[in-house]
Protein backbone atom coordinates (compact mmCIF):
# COMPACT_ATOMS: atom_id res chain seq x y z
CA UNK A 1 0.00 0.00 0.00
CA UNK A 2 0.95 3.92 -0.80
CA UNK A 3 0.57 7.20 0.89
CA UNK A 4 -2.69 9.09 -0.05
CA UNK A 5 -3.28 12.81 0.86
CA UNK A 6 -5.06 14.07 3.46
CA UNK A 7 -8.37 16.69 3.85
CA UNK A 8 -9.28 18.44 1.03
CA UNK A 9 -7.27 15.95 -1.35
CA UNK A 10 -9.28 12.87 -0.09
CA UNK A 11 -10.56 10.84 -3.49
CA UNK A 12 -14.24 10.05 -3.68
CA UNK A 13 -14.59 6.08 -2.14
CA UNK A 14 -17.23 3.78 -1.87
CA UNK A 15 -17.65 0.85 0.86
CA UNK A 16 -19.67 -1.99 -0.62
CA UNK A 17 -20.83 -4.76 1.42
CA UNK A 18 -21.58 -8.50 -0.15
CA UNK A 19 -25.45 -8.41 -0.27
CA UNK A 20 -24.94 -5.39 -2.35
CA UNK A 21 -25.52 -2.19 0.10
CA UNK A 22 -23.04 0.75 -1.28
CA UNK A 23 -21.76 3.67 1.10
CA UNK A 24 -20.54 6.66 -0.03
CA UNK A 25 -17.40 8.60 1.48
CA UNK A 26 -13.63 9.71 1.02
CA UNK A 27 -10.28 7.71 1.17
CA UNK A 28 -7.59 7.67 4.07
CA UNK A 29 -4.80 6.48 5.57
CA UNK A 30 -2.79 3.36 3.12
CA UNK A 31 -3.72 3.40 -0.25
CA UNK A 32 -4.91 -0.35 -1.45
CA UNK A 33 -3.19 -2.20 -4.64
CA UNK A 34 -5.73 -1.70 -7.08
CA UNK A 35 -8.31 0.95 -4.88
CA UNK A 36 -9.92 -2.04 -2.95
CA UNK A 37 -9.47 -3.44 0.69
CA UNK A 38 -11.88 -6.20 1.95
CA UNK A 39 -12.72 -7.80 5.12
CA UNK A 40 -15.69 -8.77 6.99
CA UNK A 41 -17.26 -5.69 8.00
CA UNK A 42 -17.99 -5.25 12.07
CA UNK A 43 -19.26 -2.40 14.08
CA UNK A 44 -17.74 -0.97 17.86
CA UNK A 45 -19.64 1.50 20.00
CA UNK A 46 -16.87 2.47 22.21
CA UNK A 47 -16.36 6.54 22.69
CA UNK A 48 -12.59 6.83 23.09
CA UNK A 49 -9.86 4.11 22.49
CA UNK A 50 -9.84 3.96 18.41
CA UNK A 51 -5.84 3.24 18.60
CA UNK A 52 -6.39 0.68 21.58
CA UNK A 53 -9.38 -0.93 19.83
CA UNK A 54 -7.44 -0.54 15.87
CA UNK A 55 -4.40 -2.11 17.45
CA UNK A 56 -6.55 -5.41 18.67
CA UNK A 57 -5.00 -8.31 17.38
CA UNK A 58 -8.88 -9.97 17.74
CA UNK A 59 -9.93 -7.87 14.81
CA UNK A 60 -7.62 -9.82 12.44
CA UNK A 61 -9.77 -10.16 9.02
CA UNK A 62 -11.95 -7.52 9.92
CA UNK A 63 -13.05 -3.87 9.54
CA UNK A 64 -13.68 -1.59 12.14
CA UNK A 65 -16.91 0.67 11.63
CA UNK A 66 -16.98 3.03 14.63
CA UNK A 67 -20.41 4.17 15.25
CA UNK A 68 -18.95 7.25 17.77
CA UNK A 69 -18.70 10.04 14.34
CA UNK A 70 -15.72 11.48 15.28
CA UNK A 71 -12.54 10.08 15.25
CA UNK A 72 -8.96 10.49 15.56
CA UNK A 73 -10.06 14.23 17.78
CA UNK A 74 -6.79 13.29 20.27
CA UNK A 75 -4.56 11.64 17.71
CA UNK A 76 -2.37 8.57 18.23
CA UNK A 77 0.57 7.94 20.49
CA UNK A 78 3.04 4.57 21.21
CA UNK A 79 1.47 3.97 24.77
CA UNK A 80 -1.70 3.06 23.78
CA UNK A 81 -0.49 0.70 21.26
CA UNK A 82 -1.98 -3.35 22.12
CA UNK A 83 0.42 -4.70 19.37
CA UNK A 84 3.45 -3.63 17.65
CA UNK A 85 1.08 -3.08 14.33
CA UNK A 86 -2.39 -3.23 13.49
CA UNK A 87 -3.75 -6.46 12.05
CA UNK A 88 -7.42 -5.44 11.06
CA UNK A 89 -7.99 -4.99 7.59
CA UNK A 90 -9.45 -1.16 7.47
CA UNK A 91 -11.17 1.22 9.50
CA UNK A 92 -14.48 3.27 8.83
CA UNK A 93 -15.54 6.07 10.19
CA UNK A 94 -18.27 9.24 9.96
CA UNK A 95 -15.78 12.27 10.49
CA UNK A 96 -11.94 11.89 10.66
CA UNK A 97 -10.41 14.58 12.67
CA UNK A 98 -7.31 15.90 10.82
CA UNK A 99 -6.29 18.54 13.47
CA UNK A 100 -5.68 16.46 17.07
CA UNK A 101 -5.42 18.48 20.18
CA UNK A 102 -4.31 16.29 23.36
CA UNK A 103 -0.97 16.25 25.31
CA UNK A 104 -0.20 12.78 24.56
CA UNK A 105 -0.77 12.74 20.42
CA UNK A 106 2.37 12.23 18.75
CA UNK A 107 0.70 12.20 15.46
CA UNK A 108 -2.70 12.07 13.38
CA UNK A 109 -4.13 8.79 13.15
CA UNK A 110 -4.27 9.03 9.19
CA UNK A 111 -0.61 9.05 9.52
CA UNK A 112 -0.48 6.31 12.24
CA UNK A 113 -2.80 4.24 10.08
CA UNK A 114 -0.78 5.29 6.18
CA UNK A 115 2.27 4.35 7.88
CA UNK A 116 1.24 0.78 9.13
CA UNK A 117 -0.35 0.42 5.22
CA UNK A 118 -3.89 0.19 6.49
CA UNK A 119 -6.43 1.68 4.49
CA UNK A 120 -9.79 3.77 5.28
CA UNK A 121 -12.60 5.33 4.35
CA UNK A 122 -14.51 8.27 6.01
CA UNK A 123 -17.79 10.35 5.03
CA UNK A 124 -19.59 6.96 5.49
CA UNK A 125 -23.34 7.17 7.25
CA UNK A 126 -22.67 5.16 10.04
CA UNK A 127 -25.46 5.30 11.67
CA UNK A 128 -26.92 3.59 8.76
CA UNK A 129 -24.04 1.29 8.59
CA UNK A 130 -24.50 -0.16 11.93
CA UNK A 131 -28.01 -0.42 11.40
CA UNK A 132 -27.54 -2.42 8.45
CA UNK A 133 -25.07 -4.94 10.16
CA UNK A 134 -27.45 -5.22 13.10
CA UNK A 135 -30.10 -5.92 10.98
CA UNK A 136 -28.20 -8.48 8.70
CA UNK A 137 -25.10 -9.86 10.52
CA UNK A 138 -21.48 -8.79 10.51
CA UNK A 139 -21.05 -9.11 6.65
CA UNK A 140 -17.69 -9.73 4.29
CA UNK A 141 -17.06 -5.82 2.65
CA UNK A 142 -15.05 -3.99 -0.18
CA UNK A 143 -14.27 -0.67 0.33
CA UNK A 144 -11.79 1.70 -2.03
CA UNK A 145 -11.84 3.75 -5.01
CA UNK A 146 -12.07 0.80 -7.05
CA UNK A 147 -15.71 0.61 -9.41
CA UNK A 148 -18.75 -0.13 -7.72
CA UNK A 149 -18.40 -3.08 -9.35
CA UNK A 150 -15.33 -3.62 -8.54
CA UNK A 151 -15.92 -3.27 -5.18
CA UNK A 152 -19.32 -5.43 -4.88
CA UNK A 153 -17.12 -8.19 -6.65
CA UNK A 154 -14.25 -8.85 -4.26
CA UNK A 155 -16.73 -8.01 -1.27
CA UNK A 156 -18.70 -11.00 -2.85
CA UNK A 157 -15.43 -13.29 -3.29
CA UNK A 158 -13.59 -11.89 0.26
CA UNK A 159 -13.94 -15.07 3.25
CA UNK A 160 -15.73 -14.85 6.15
CA UNK A 161 -14.01 -15.44 9.46
CA UNK A 162 -15.54 -18.66 9.84
CA UNK A 163 -13.85 -21.91 9.79
CA UNK A 164 -10.21 -19.84 9.30
CA UNK A 165 -7.39 -19.85 11.61
CA UNK A 166 -6.39 -16.51 11.94
CA UNK A 167 -4.75 -16.81 14.97
CA UNK A 168 -1.42 -18.15 13.37
CA UNK A 169 -1.66 -14.60 11.43
CA UNK A 170 -0.93 -12.71 14.84
CA UNK A 171 1.02 -14.90 17.39
CA UNK A 172 4.52 -14.65 18.47
CA UNK A 173 7.16 -16.68 16.89
CA UNK A 174 9.56 -16.92 19.94
CA UNK A 175 8.93 -17.30 23.70
CA UNK A 176 9.77 -13.68 25.38
CA UNK A 177 9.28 -12.80 29.39
CA UNK A 178 7.43 -9.55 30.73
CA UNK A 179 6.98 -8.51 34.23
CA UNK A 180 8.55 -9.14 37.64
CA UNK A 181 5.63 -10.24 39.81
CA UNK A 182 6.45 -12.95 42.50
CA UNK A 183 4.23 -15.57 40.68
CA UNK A 184 5.10 -17.59 37.55
CA UNK A 185 2.53 -17.21 34.51
CA UNK A 186 2.53 -19.06 30.95
CA UNK A 187 0.65 -17.07 28.86
CA UNK A 188 -0.27 -18.09 25.59
CA UNK A 189 -0.33 -15.55 22.75
CA UNK A 190 -3.34 -15.84 20.52
CA UNK A 191 -3.16 -12.02 20.17
CA UNK A 192 -2.37 -10.96 23.17
CA UNK A 193 -2.92 -7.43 24.27
CA UNK A 194 -0.41 -5.05 25.59
CA UNK A 195 -2.89 -4.62 28.59
CA UNK A 196 -3.01 -8.14 29.79
CA UNK A 197 0.56 -8.45 30.08
CA UNK A 198 1.15 -5.27 32.12
CA UNK A 199 -2.00 -6.70 34.62
CA UNK A 200 -0.88 -10.24 34.56
CA UNK A 201 2.95 -8.55 34.63
CA UNK A 202 2.18 -7.02 38.02
CA UNK A 203 1.42 -10.35 39.69
CA UNK A 204 3.58 -12.37 37.69
CA UNK A 205 6.96 -13.42 35.73
CA UNK A 206 5.57 -14.15 32.46
CA UNK A 207 6.47 -16.49 30.57
CA UNK A 208 4.81 -15.33 26.92
CA UNK A 209 4.67 -18.53 24.37
CA UNK A 210 3.55 -19.09 20.66
CA UNK A 211 -0.10 -20.35 20.28
CA UNK A 212 1.33 -24.01 19.31
CA UNK A 213 2.95 -24.44 22.18
CA UNK A 214 2.17 -27.82 23.79
CA UNK A 215 0.83 -28.62 27.40
CA UNK A 216 4.19 -30.30 27.78
CA UNK A 217 6.31 -27.54 26.95
CA UNK A 218 3.82 -25.09 28.84
CA UNK A 219 4.41 -27.11 31.90
CA UNK A 220 7.97 -27.33 31.34
CA UNK A 221 8.38 -23.74 32.71
CA UNK A 222 7.13 -24.46 36.09
CA UNK A 223 4.07 -22.21 35.97
CA UNK A 224 1.60 -21.16 39.40
CA UNK A 225 -1.03 -20.36 36.73
CA UNK A 226 -1.51 -21.06 32.58
CA UNK A 227 -3.10 -17.97 31.11
CA UNK A 228 -4.89 -18.25 27.40
CA UNK A 229 -5.03 -14.67 25.99
CA UNK A 230 -7.76 -12.82 23.59
CA UNK A 231 -7.56 -13.79 19.58
CA UNK A 232 -9.03 -13.57 15.79
CA UNK A 233 -11.34 -15.83 14.62
CA UNK A 234 -13.21 -18.77 14.69
CA UNK A 235 -12.35 -21.16 17.70
CA UNK A 236 -13.82 -24.63 16.24
CA UNK A 237 -10.83 -23.70 13.52
CA UNK A 238 -8.20 -24.84 16.10
CA UNK A 239 -8.23 -28.07 17.02
CA UNK A 240 -4.86 -28.42 17.70
CA UNK A 241 -4.27 -25.61 20.11
CA UNK A 242 -7.84 -26.70 22.06
CA UNK A 243 -5.97 -30.28 22.31
CA UNK A 244 -3.20 -29.13 24.39
CA UNK A 245 -5.43 -27.11 26.44
CA UNK A 246 -7.55 -30.13 27.15
CA UNK A 247 -4.17 -31.96 28.27
CA UNK A 248 -3.60 -28.63 30.25
CA UNK A 249 -7.06 -28.95 32.18
CA UNK A 250 -6.43 -32.94 32.70
CA UNK A 251 -3.43 -32.60 34.30
CA UNK A 252 -5.80 -30.73 37.08
CA UNK A 253 -2.88 -29.14 39.12
CA UNK A 254 -2.36 -25.50 37.47
CA UNK A 255 -4.62 -23.01 37.28
CA UNK A 256 -5.72 -21.48 34.25
CA UNK A 257 -7.34 -18.52 33.27
CA UNK A 258 -8.65 -17.32 29.70
CA UNK A 259 -9.92 -14.09 28.39
CA UNK A 260 -12.51 -13.86 24.88
CA UNK A 261 -10.49 -16.37 22.22
CA UNK A 262 -9.35 -18.09 25.81
CA UNK A 263 -12.54 -18.75 27.19
CA UNK A 264 -14.18 -20.30 23.90
CA UNK A 265 -11.10 -22.38 23.65
CA UNK A 266 -10.96 -22.92 27.46
CA UNK A 267 -14.96 -24.02 27.22
CA UNK A 268 -14.31 -25.93 24.02
CA UNK A 269 -11.48 -27.99 26.18
CA UNK A 270 -13.74 -28.60 28.47
CA UNK A 271 -16.45 -30.14 26.09
CA UNK A 272 -18.91 -27.66 24.91
CA UNK A 273 -19.03 -25.99 21.65
CA UNK A 274 -19.64 -22.50 20.03
CA UNK A 275 -21.18 -20.57 17.80
CA UNK A 276 -20.90 -17.12 15.63
CA UNK A 277 -23.46 -14.32 16.74
CA UNK A 278 -24.66 -12.28 14.09
CA UNK A 279 -22.96 -9.20 14.74
CA UNK A 280 -21.17 -10.38 17.62
CA UNK A 281 -20.41 -7.94 20.83
CA UNK A 282 -17.62 -4.58 20.05
CA UNK A 283 -17.98 -1.74 22.40
CA UNK A 284 -17.30 -0.76 25.81
CA UNK A 285 -20.36 -0.97 27.19
CA UNK A 286 -21.55 -4.00 27.74
CA UNK A 287 -23.46 -4.65 30.74
CA UNK A 288 -22.57 -8.13 32.25
CA UNK A 289 -24.13 -9.46 35.50
CA UNK A 290 -22.35 -11.58 37.84
CA UNK A 291 -24.37 -14.62 39.10
CA UNK A 292 -23.10 -15.01 42.13
CA UNK A 293 -23.73 -12.16 43.36
CA UNK A 294 -26.14 -10.56 41.10
CA UNK A 295 -23.64 -7.14 40.91
CA UNK A 296 -23.79 -5.48 36.88
CA UNK A 297 -20.01 -4.79 35.66
CA UNK A 298 -19.85 -2.34 32.64
CA UNK A 299 -17.20 -4.31 30.33
CA UNK A 300 -15.46 -3.91 27.04
CA UNK A 301 -15.82 -6.84 24.29
CA UNK A 302 -14.95 -7.81 21.32
CA UNK A 303 -15.82 -11.03 19.49
CA UNK A 304 -17.83 -12.63 17.34
CA UNK A 305 -18.04 -16.29 18.50
CA UNK A 306 -19.87 -17.10 21.71
CA UNK A 307 -19.88 -20.58 24.37
CA UNK A 308 -23.37 -22.44 23.65
CA UNK A 309 -25.11 -23.17 26.94
CA UNK A 310 -26.74 -25.96 26.23
CA UNK A 311 -23.41 -27.35 25.66
CA UNK A 312 -22.01 -26.99 28.99
CA UNK A 313 -20.81 -30.03 31.54
CA UNK A 314 -19.40 -29.75 34.84
CA UNK A 315 -19.11 -25.85 34.75
CA UNK A 316 -21.05 -23.50 36.10
CA UNK A 317 -21.59 -20.14 34.32
CA UNK A 318 -20.37 -17.34 36.48
CA UNK A 319 -21.15 -14.11 34.20
CA UNK A 320 -24.07 -13.79 31.48
CA UNK A 321 -24.76 -10.62 29.35
CA UNK A 322 -28.00 -8.48 29.98
CA UNK A 323 -28.26 -7.60 26.72
CA UNK A 324 -28.88 -10.80 24.85
CA UNK A 325 -28.05 -13.60 27.79
CA UNK A 326 -24.74 -15.13 26.02
CA UNK A 327 -22.95 -16.55 28.50
CA UNK A 328 -20.02 -14.23 29.58
CA UNK A 329 -17.99 -16.20 32.23
CA UNK A 330 -17.74 -19.71 33.39
CA UNK A 331 -15.89 -21.60 35.63
CA UNK A 332 -15.17 -25.81 36.04
CA UNK A 333 -16.56 -27.47 39.22
CA UNK A 334 -13.81 -30.48 38.97
CA UNK A 335 -10.32 -28.12 37.92
CA UNK A 336 -8.92 -24.87 39.11
CA UNK A 337 -9.79 -23.21 35.88
CA UNK A 338 -12.08 -20.03 34.57
CA UNK A 339 -12.56 -17.82 32.13
CA UNK A 340 -14.60 -14.59 30.86
CA UNK A 341 -16.02 -13.70 27.53
CA UNK A 342 -15.16 -10.02 28.19
CA UNK A 343 -12.18 -7.72 28.73
CA UNK A 344 -11.55 -6.87 32.00
CA UNK A 345 -7.92 -5.81 31.23
CA UNK A 346 -9.72 -3.04 28.70
CA UNK A 347 -7.88 0.47 28.37
CA UNK A 348 -8.78 3.17 28.36
CA UNK A 349 -11.64 1.00 30.46
CA UNK A 350 -13.99 0.41 31.83
CA UNK A 351 -12.04 -1.73 34.49
CA UNK A 352 -15.17 -2.66 36.94
CA UNK A 353 -13.56 -6.70 36.25
CA UNK A 354 -10.00 -6.26 36.84
CA UNK A 355 -10.76 -8.24 40.01
CA UNK A 356 -10.55 -11.21 38.11
CA UNK A 357 -6.72 -10.85 38.05
CA UNK A 358 -6.87 -10.79 41.81
CA UNK A 359 -9.29 -14.38 41.83
CA UNK A 360 -6.34 -15.52 39.24
CA UNK A 361 -3.81 -14.80 41.92
CA UNK A 362 -5.78 -16.23 44.53
CA UNK A 363 -6.18 -19.43 43.01
CA UNK A 364 -2.08 -19.56 42.28
CA UNK A 365 -2.28 -19.25 45.98
CA UNK A 366 -5.05 -22.21 46.99
CA UNK A 367 -2.72 -24.57 44.95
CA UNK A 368 0.46 -23.97 46.31
CA UNK A 369 1.59 -20.18 45.81
CA UNK A 370 4.71 -18.67 43.87
CA UNK A 371 6.90 -21.39 42.96
CA UNK A 372 5.59 -24.41 43.83
CA UNK A 373 6.50 -26.23 40.73
CA UNK A 374 10.15 -24.43 40.13
CA UNK A 375 10.99 -25.36 36.68
CA UNK A 376 12.89 -23.61 33.59
CA UNK A 377 13.17 -20.01 32.96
Amino acid sequence: MSPRGAGAHRAPAQLVLADGAVFEGEAFGAEPDGGVSVGEAVFNTVLSGYQEVITDPSYAGQVIAFTYPHIGNYGVNPTDDEAPVPHCRGVIVRDLADAPSNWRSTGTLESYLTAHGVAGITGIDTRRLTRHLRDHGSAPCAFGTASEDELLRAAREAPPTDGRDLVSTVTRSTVTTRGDGPYRVVAYDFGIKEAMLRQLGDLATVTVVPAGTSADEALAFGPDGVFLSNGPGDPAALPGIVAEIRRLVDAGTVPVFGICLGHQLLATALGATTYKLAFGHHGGNHPVQRTSTGQVEITSQNHNYAVAADSLAATEVTHVNLNDGVIEGLASTEIPAFSVQYHPEAGPGPHDARYLFEEFRMLMDATGGPGRHGGGA
